[in-house]
């Protein structure tokens, strides 16, 4: 008898070979696999896999793991913030990273994927990332190395 496992491994089959953008798009292909589930069931399913709505290049949405999400839409640090850099500061462990405006939640999502080691992590604003760094000789190496990427 198929179980939840076996019903979560075709879900996560059927969002990873093709763009899949709604629930009950979802539900047509897992009644064309054999399983009919409600959409209060295939909504929990979701849920508990961590499955969730992610946009796409071409502006439209479509189901992604959590793994798959953040490869398809966190671009490198190299490529997000020379575009959206403005300034950077500093002091003791902290870097005060400031970008275009609504610039900030990008950088601090492809830092954190990026996961520097001399990061601890990060805070975004609209337009300022706070960076946590490891030590105040993390923070030097972490400024030049974003001074670098930013082409400053």
């Amino acid at each position: 008898m198929p179980t939840k496992h076996d019903r979560h491994r075709v879900i996560r089959e059927l969002i990873e070979a093709r763009p899949v953008g709604s629930q009950e798009e979802l539900r047509k292909l897992l009644r064309g696999r054999g399983w009919d589930v409600t959409q209060s069931t295939l909504s929990r399913d979701l849920r508990e896999m961590r499955v969730g709505r992610v946009p796409t290049a071409d502006g439209a949405v479509r189901y992604s793991s959590p793994e798959a999400a953040a490869e398809e839409t966190s671009p490198g640090v190299e490529r997000i913030l020379a575009p959206l850099f403005k300034s950077i500061d500093g002091v003791g462990e902290l870097i005060v990273l400031n970008t275009l405006p609504g610039g900030a939640q990008a950088v601090a999502e492809a830092m954190d994927t990026e996961r520097w080691p001399d990061v601890v992590g990060t805070l975004a604003g609209d337009n300022t990332v706070l960076i946590i760094c490891r030590s105040s000789a993390a923070r030097e190496r972490l400024t030049k190395q974003l001074h670098r990427v930013a082409g400053r």
